[in-house]
């Protein structure tokens, strides 16, 4: 029996009906992330997935968070093939009065018209300047110039005069008696545009590079600025990409500095730290506390409070001048596990000691008993070493720098890790790499052209926080409030592919279930016991075990950084869809910010490709389209709307022209095109590079509904069916002006383990659902069978049978896939037994981890000796499609 892919749909509408009660547009119950109500909030952004045809564009404007006045806004992210909305984006903004958030919200049909308005006249454009009044915050902007904004005023209360990004640089040298010349850039702004604006939310996108006094240019930027409407906080997303020498050139500090203009006595002038654990660091410019004569205990507590101070005691402000005032302070987070702050009353002066913790928030606060600034960096210790600086606060001009590189750490050395070893040609890179497993070849290595995202927070206050309101802040900045649906209204809204389905409470699963977790929970933990923290290794986990060291294999070739391979992004993503889990969703999150801005060059000879896993992440020769696919950014950008996420995916569209300067095989003798249209063809294969092309111009035709985009994927799909042995010809010479490939006419056949563990089956899956090609549809189900049948099999179908084929338990899916598709139970039953089976698998099916202690390794850490990271994707990533598409013909 063949099931058609219109009958698939409407087994997930019918689930909607299961769900709702109707396949009309209807109520979406949302929950905070957290499961709990924020303490605090500024405003949140998020995605909704619908059905096909359950709603229009038109009716987004009646959508309304039901039990709330506050300004709200939505948008399409996306679209399906006959125009409905694939992907809606929201925007909920802070209520104007003391109304109180609700546990859960209900998105549903507005009962007035027009429900969410279409007020975005607090945001106005003028010549090159733009403004923005939130109702609790003024901003003006200017559209060239280094100021980031020139001023952000909260009325009656705190103002900020210009913000600028710096960078501090130094000359490579590594000579002890030599000094290294410092260099200073600040922004050049290029380009100030409204991004978009609403009811509730504007984003204004910023876009530059950092220059010297006398006009070098370095490290290209993108900055966007959020406001949300009543809001008091400015939430900034930077992204600078690397276009220093780093054979020259260290960087030495990044960040961003603003000016807080001061008035009150300083006394009266107040210093905030925040710890990760929930202390803080309190403190005034010049503290009254301690005294040989004491002010009184009125303006004691007073001042630890942050208020206005009461009469002082005469004895005490006759003397007022000799008690130091310290107007600069620095925390410094230099590693994961420890930070400093110290201070000092001037410029010229020394430095003294203040204290010490584990781990800093990444959370300040400057400012007076009528209000002032609260200032952080997310992920601030995650992504050491990081810096808050305060400069000037004994003077009417203060300034706060968010360092995201601390200048008083060691500075950004970048360079590649070994000097090649002799590896000067490719029979001895081949030898490199049967022994390390790393691809190496000079000038490959270089980090031109990666890049780093960080969020920053601004909030202006009306008055000094409590400490407890201020620990409220820092945790909002650090896990910021997010509405999401839950995993049944996800799957119900036929968000991405069919390989992941809501978690269900049956006893047969349970099993299966804490399995799951475990993985997840032990690699949750590793990257908390091994420290795989930093500016540029946040997010990324690490690829092989060393059980001799016990230590992951950090330094050895391909077996260190995973740069997510063979889809660890996939798995824990589709570990959130299945579970809803806040946990899982922030360790996915931050994967994705670091692969895709970390492990893909976005300028420069390599650019928009990835590299393969590594020592350094940007260390290895094989720059490949399987690391940067948009398969793996997908998830996020949909989820949370995030327009650097976006522009990431965009950057995708033409990345398969690459390949031609790029060859994958180079090293192998790989064929290339020839003839008089060479110069318009590529080789791709049908695996790894296919499946990230066909993302990219799936995504950017979904979102822009680009019809030559559509064509040129559609006719790749085809002629991919055309080829002599469909999927398992391996590849081909795509026509870059169409999308198609050249037809074959041999009879090779080319299977590798590896095309299908890199997004393709997902993709493939949601191609089958939105671009209708029976042809495609059977080549893509032969091939899931194929791999998974037994030599007979494989060699009647293709003429020979499959050699070195490995992870058969990960591919186990396919068959499970297929089985679902043509409504065959038995190919589902055979998929459950190919997973338990492990063949050429990963896992047992029994999950334990030791506890090793000292002294042989430095401290108590766990480890699992049958794990690499790459297996446990593979494996997770069949588990929980298989509870999608064969639940029921699970063995008992």
């Amino acid at each position: 029996m063949v099931v058609s892919t219109a009958a698939l749909l409407a087994s997930r509408t019918s689930a909607a009906q299961v769900l709702t009660g109707t396949a009309a547009p209807v109520a979406t119950q949302l929950h905070w992330l957290d499961e709990a109500l924020p303490a605090s909030f500024e405003g949140t952004s998020f995605g909704i997935p619908w059905p096909s045809g359950a709603l229009q564009k038109q009716q987004l404007a009646s959508l309304r968070f039901q039990g709330t006045s506050s300004p709200q806004q939505a948008w399409p992210l996306a679209y399906w093939p006959d125009g409905s909305v694939k992907w809606s984006g929201h925007a909920l903004a802070p209520a104007a009065g003391e109304e109180r958030l609700q546990e859960s919200i209900t998105l549903d049909r507005s009962s007035g018209v027009g429900g969410q308005g279409k007020d975005s006249a607090w945001v106005s454009s003028a010549g090159k300047v733009i403004r923005v009044d939130t109702g609790k915050l003024r901003c003006t902007l200017n559209a060239s110039g280094a100021n980031l904004f020139e001023s952000l005023v909260r009325q009656g209360a705190a103002e900020l005069g210009v913000a600028t990004l710096v960078v501090l640089t130094d000359s490579q040298v590594d000579a002890e008696d030599k000094a290294a010349a410092r260099s200073r850039y600040v922004s050049q702004i290029s380009k100030l545009e409204v991004e978009s604006s609403g009811p509730a939310r504007a984003v204004i996108k910023a876009e530059g590079e950092h220059v010297t006094a006398d006009g070098r240019s370095v490290l290209p930027f993108v900055v966007r600025l959020y406001f949300y409407r009543n809001s008091g906080a400015l939430r900034i997303v930077h992204s600078f990409v690397n276009s220093l020498d780093e054979r020259r050139e260290a960087i030495r500090g990044i960040g961003l500095r603003f000016a807080v203009p001061l008035a009150a006595p300083l006394q009266e002038r107040y210093v905030r730290f925040v710890s990760d654990n929930g202390g803080v660091f309190a403190e005034a410019v010049r503290g009254l506390t301690g005294l040989r004569r004491d002010p009184g205990k009125a303006v004691r507590e007073a001042q630890l409070q942050g208020l206005s101070l009461p009469a002082i005691d005469a004895k005490v402000t006759k003397n007022l001048q000799y008690i130091p005032a310290f107007g600069n302070y620095s925390l410094l987070q230099a590693h994961p596990d420890g930070f400093t702050i110290s201070k000092r009353t001037a410029p010229g002066t020394g430095w003294i000691h203040s204290a010490t913790g584990a781990r800093a928030a990444g959370v300040g606060y400057l400012g007076t008993p009528s209000g002032g600034v609260v200032f952080g960096v997310r992920n601030f210790w995650q992504s050491y070493p990081g810096q808050l600086d305060i400069e000037g606060a004994a003077t009417e001009q203060a300034s706060v720098t968010l360092w995201l590189w601390a200048p008083r750490a060691s500075g950004m050395d970048m360079r590649f890790y070994h000097d090649g070893l002799g590896q000067t040609g490719y029979a001895k890179q081949l030898d490199g790499l049967d022994i390390t497993y790393e691809d190496y070849e000079p000038e490959f290595g270089r980090p031109y052209g990666v890049a780093r995202t960080s969020e920053i927070e601004i909030q202006l206050t009306n008055a000094t926080p409590t400490h407890a309101r201020l620990v409220e802040l820092a945790r909002r900045i650090q896990n910021p409030p997010r509405l999401t649906p839950t995993p049944e209204r996800l799957e119900w809204g036929q968000a991405f592919s069919d390989f992941w389905a809501a978690a269900q409470k049956r006893p047969a699963y349970a099993e299966l279930e804490r399995q799951l977790d475990w993985c997840f929970q032990f690699y949750r933990q590793q990257v908390n016991e091994r420290s795989w923290y930093g500016f540029w290794d946040y997010g990324d986990v690490m690829h092989t075990y060393d059980e001799d060291r016990h230590v992951w294999r950090y330094d050895v070739g391909g077996f260190a950084w995973d740069n997510s391979e063979l889809s660890t992004e996939i798995w824990l993503w589709h570990y959130f869809l299945h579970t809803g889990r806040a946990e899982v969703f922030r360790m996915a999150e931050a994967m994705t910010r670091h692969v895709s801005e970390v492990d893909v060059h976005h300028i420069g000879p390599y650019a928009p490709l990835g590299s393969r896993h590594n020592v350094q992440h940007w260390g290895d020769s094989a720059k490949q389209l399987r690391i940067s696919t948009a398969i793996n950014r997908r998830f996020y950008y949909y989820l949370s709307t995030d327009e650097r996420t976006g522009d990431l995916l965009h950057e995708q569209v033409d990345a398969v022209l690459r390949l031609q300067q790029i060859i994958a095989g180079r090293k192998v003798g790989q064929k290339v095109p020839s003839g008089p249209d060479a110069q318009h063809l590529a080789a791709v294969s049908f695996g790894t590079d296919w499946g990230a092309i066909a993302a990219a111009w799936l995504t950017e035709w979904e979102r822009t509904g680009n019809e030559a985009v559509r064509a040129r994927l559609a006719a790749s799909m085809h002629s991919i069916a055309q080829q002599p042995h469909g999927f398992s010809t391996g590849g081909g010479f795509m026509d870059l002006r169409t999308g198609a490939f050249q037809i074959r006419t041999d009879d090779e056949v080319a299977v590798s383990h590896l095309s299908a563990a890199f997004g393709l089956a997902e993709v493939c899956s949601e191609l089958i659902n939105v671009i209708p090609d029976p042809a495609f549809r059977d080549a893509w189900l032969q091939y899931c069978v194929l791999y998974n049948a037994d030599a007979a099999e494989q060699k009647r179908v293709l003429g020979v049978a499959l050699k070195g084929l490995n992870l058969g338990q990960g591919h186990a899916k396919l068959l499970g896939y297929a089985g679902k598709q043509l409504g065959d139970r038995e190919k589902q039953q055979r998929a459950w037994q190919r997973f338990f089976a492990g063949h050429a698998g990963q896992l047992p099916r029994d999950l334990t981890s030791r506890r090793v202690t000292e002294p042989a390794v430095l401290h108590a850490v766990d480890e699992a000796l049958a794990l690499s990271t790459n297996g446990v994707a593979q494996w997770a990533l069949a588990l929980l499609c298989l509870l999608s598409v064969a639940p029921d013909a699970l063995p008992q």
